[in-house]
């Protein structure tokens, strides 16, 4: 009886989505349009380049980290690789994972005479072929912390290697990348569509991807493609708590008296546990997952123009650098600490009043 009345319920259920298709033909071309859509961009999306073998890529901040991922990855595709590395112990240990044959130059992107350096090896290296990509990842994120801790040098110190370098790099190599209609691989940051701590990080990352857009509408007449890459929180040296907390100690040790009363003792021991919960839940350690992101961009034929890279940049960070400010601004308010002296200069400003 059971098993009856099973096999009418499954029939009425069939008859019921049949007259649905039936009386709603609009549904069905909407359906057949969007599934033949995701079809012809998933075969567009993973159509790769030829003659890999005959290609250099140049990447910069080899020395840890995905730069040092993504060269070893693409050498060992048969890319011809220029890793550049700020110092001679980061080339040697690139090497020591590859191939001493791996082409290595030492470049510190804030210097100009070292970039030139750069670029006129890369031009003998690549002869009339030009250079096929550039990925931009040299970068630091240190100082970062609350606003009025910082003085200008230490925006210098973040600005002029994520943003002012990035661009005098490109700017240098752009002759090259034209000549190979080639492409050009930034490195972002979620942080750069959704600004949530004080210094040169959230700018620097902001301006790359302004940057960015501005050189992919001008380079695109030349043939030349570029791509920006927003990753989540990652374990890199970047991310080091040891790093970031020592520099958090600098920052506060050398705050006027006015300023640490304002705050007081226990805001700053709750921001440093704040960055430590933070850093521990969000990091990933599969780093794999933006050299994907970044390998892509260099091997595909039609390479993506943004690629969120972790799942945190996928579903939280940039989903939430689409909602009103508001929002961001109260789930911030939630999590970080509030200064000790908030509550007097509340009190004094309802006096004035």
């Amino acid at each position: 009886m059971m098993q009856g009345q099973e096999e009418v319920q499954e029939e009425d259920l069939f008859d019921r989505f049949k007259e649905i298709l039936t009386l709603n033909p609009a549904l069905i071309g909407s359906l057949t349009s969007i599934a033949f859509i995701i079809i012809c961009w998933a075969i567009r999306d993973s159509l790769k380049v030829k003659d890999v073998c005959e290609k250099h890529i140049f990447i910069t901040g080899c020395d840890t980290g995905f730069g040092n991922l993504l060269a070893q990855r693409l050498y060992r595709k048969g890319f011809i690789v220029i890793a550049a590395c700020l110092t001679e112990k980061g080339s040697q240990e690139l090497k020591a994972c590859t191939s001493s044959s791996l082409r290595t130059v030492i470049l510190n992107v804030t210097n100009p005479r070292s970039i030139d350096n750069a670029v006129a090896y890369v031009a003998t290296e690549t002869g009339n072929k030009g250079l096929f990509g550039l990925v931009n990842n040299a970068g630091r994120a240190i100082p970062i912390g609350p606003t009025d801790w910082m003085d200008i040098e230490d925006f210098h110190r973040v600005l002029d290697v994520n943003l002012i370098g990035l661009i005098e790099v490109t700017l240098k190599f752009l002759p090259l990348i034209k000549k190979a209609r080639g492409r050009i691989v930034n490195v972002a940051s979620v942080m750069g569509r959704l600004a949530f701590g004080g210094g040169g990080y959230c700018l620097s990352k902001c301006g790359v991807e302004s940057f960015s857009d501005s050189l992919r509408r001008d380079m695109q007449y030349f043939g030349v493609k570029v791509s920006i890459i927003e990753p989540g929180f990652f374990k890199t040296g970047v991310t080091s708590l040891e790093i970031i907390e020592k520099d958090l100690n600098r920052l506060w040790n050398r705050l006027t008296p006015e300023v640490k009363r304002l705050y007081g003792e226990k805001y700053f021991e709750k921001y440093v546990k704040v960055q430590r919960l933070s850093m521990n839940t969000f990091c990933d350690a599969d780093i794999s997952k933006v050299t994907n992101c970044m390998e892509h961009a260099l091997t595909a034929r039609y390479p993506r123009t943004r690629y969120g890279a972790g799942w945190d940049a996928k579903f939280f960070w940039l989903p939430l650098s689409y909602a009103p400010a508001i929002v961001a601004d109260v789930m911030l308010k939630l999590i970080l600490p509030r200064p000790l002296g908030h509550k007097r200069v509340l009190s004094k400003n309802q006096v004035d009043v």
